[in-house]
């Protein structure tokens, strides 16, 4: 579907969990069409996409270019694949690109090191292996590729009559970039900034040592920025980039305010603190004892970037004991 002119959105459906659909944008150029993002590699994505495309007069061999904003599969599972059959050059930031192998190519040993990761942060024997092994079969849905160009914060990609500029976004992915259209002031926003969710920012072994730190810093360079549109990773386009980024800053605000009730004086691990504030499931307040075994794993390892970003702020403390991780308020 046509949203301006030479620009086009294709969504694309999901697993049964998360948003229902992700976001394919097809820029129309002079001399080539640029992708922004590819969807999971299952048959039903890769026909609606196929379809789509066709709908909109596309064939797969128009696709000169593709831009990953993240290594996420939703993002870039099609990736190879549409590579494959267009010839299509992969662009993806250097630092996504560095973790390509840890997230893909051998899983394993990053389950290792999960395992180890979250039995130091608190998690029950029985729950371990569960929440280690939560998003591993997601490598089923990416088509393995090796990218043509590896981007940088300030990079350009043309395809006149547009002008992207490269813009680094770490914090839901250590490497995520966005790209800016200069001219229409056009933001595309991968899951940096979405319409209707506030996008998960996680701490782990490959996340960085404060990545909610990184994502609020993100989020403070960005304002001022001239921004007529934003093209999300999922849901509706949508304009009023800076309330959106109150909300998104409220949202971590009040989260931080729960997490430091929950610490209280006393230490306690990341797990104990997790289970004690509530998480919000398609829209409504659910305990942790209810939530799935993958959205368990994103509740603990989102407390754990609170906590991280609470210590870089000297508004709490870590500490190890043994091979155990805990925080506490410092007070």
């Amino acid at each position: 579907m046509e949203l301006f002119k030479g620009i086009n959105q294709i969504k694309l459906p999901l697993l049964k969990v998360g948003p229902e659909s992700v976001n394919v944008y097809i820029i129309e150029g002079k001399d080539g069409n640029l992708m922004i993002d590819t969807g999971w590699n299952t048959p039903e994505a890769f026909n609606t996409l196929a379809q789509e495309m066709k709908n909109s007069g596309f064939a797969m061999k128009d696709i000169t270019s593709i831009v990953i904003t993240h290594l996420h599969p939703d993002h870039m599972g099609l990736a190879g694949k549409v590579a494959e059959l267009s010839g299509a050059s992969i662009a993806v930031s250097e630092i996504e690109n560095n973790l390509l192998d840890s997230y893909y190519t051998h899983p394993e040993s990053t389950i290792s090191q999960m395992i180890l990761f979250f039995m130091a942060n608190g998690v029950p024997e029985w729950e371990l292996k569960m929440l280690a092994e939560a998003s591993f079969n997601v490598r089923n849905y990416v088509t393995p590729f090796k990218a043509t160009t590896l981007l940088k914060p300030g990079d350009r990609v043309d395809m006149e009559p547009f002008e992207f500029q490269v813009m680094a976004t770490p914090g839901h992915s250590p490497g995520h970039i966005c790209l800016y259209e200069t001219n229409k002031k056009y933001f595309f926003s991968g899951d940096h900034i979405l319409a209707e969710i506030v996008p998960n920012v996680s701490y782990h072994p490959l996340s960085g040592e404060n990545p909610l730190g990184d994502y609020v810093n993100s989020l403070i360079g960005l304002t001022g920025l001239e921004v007529r549109f934003v093209f999300p990773g999922h849901s509706s386009v949508f304009s009023g980039l800076a309330p959106k980024i109150d909300d998104i800053q409220r949202f971590h605000q009040d989260r931080m305010y729960k997490i430091q009730r929950a610490m209280g004086v006393e230490t306690k691990n990341a797990y104990d603190i997790a289970r004690a504030i509530p998480w919000i499931v398609n829209g409504d307040e659910t305990a942790y004892d209810k939530l799935e075994p993958l959205d368990r794993r994103l509740a603990v390892l989102e407390t754990l970037a609170h906590l991280q970003y609470l210590v870089a702020e000297n508004k709490g403390k870590k500490i190890t004991e043994g091979e155990k991780t805990l925080y506490w308020s410092g007070e």
